[in-house]
């Protein structure tokens, strides 16, 4: 297995996909639902691996 990636991966939208861009080449086309379902499950797991580690965990910009 490779190690994680800290760089986050970039999110367009263009013609009604969603396309994920990540490192290393890594990409792949969503439907809007698809998106919407692996982001709340790529949050909770995310949320869940950050209170393993004892970090803060803040899901939304302060200010």
């Amino acid at each position: 297995m490779t190690p994680p990636y800290s760089q986050p991966s970039s999110v367009t939208h263009d013609q009604g996909e969603i396309i994920v861009d990540g490192p290393d080449g890594v990409a792949v086309s969503l439907t809007p639902e698809a998106a919407l379902i692996t982001a709340g499950r790529l949050e909770t797991e995310a949320i869940e691996a950050l209170l393993e580690r004892g970090k803060t965990v803040v899901t939304k910009p302060v200010g």
